[in-house]
């Protein structure tokens, strides 16, 4: 799948469209996502002996082909394409500004000896 949790996305289509969020899951087997503040349903749970009746919020997934990706570099909504790099490994990249799309994850410097 193209899209990676923590990526900002646009929604495209259906009630939500317009609205923005980032990608907190991904259920892979079933071509969907969750993302924040977005598609949220109610679910009202009975009372019971232990507990009181209560609403709850949840958000719920929706398909991964309703939202397009924006760009953290150029700020716009895009497609993403991949480049395979010398170590073989791919990097996701911005099909409008050609710039990655993944964050680069530096070393931490190291420890001075005592």
């Amino acid at each position: 799948m193209r899209i990676h949790v923590d990526d900002n996305v646009l929604v495209t289509t259906g009630k939500y469209r317009g609205k923005t969020g980032k990608v907190t899951r991904i259920i892979t087997k079933h071509n969907r996502i969750v993302v924040e503040k977005v598609n949220i349903r109610t679910r009202h749970l009975k009372k019971t002996a232990e507990r009181a009746g209560e609403r709850i919020q949840y958000e719920a997934p929706f398909n991964a082909s309703n939202v397009m990706v924006i760009c953290p570099n150029c700020k716009k909504t895009t497609r993403v394409a991949y480049l395979r790099l010398e170590n073989g490994k791919k990097q996701r990249i911005c099909k409008k500004c050609k710039q990655g799309l993944d964050k680069q994850f530096q070393k931490k410097p190291a420890k001075a000896k005592k």
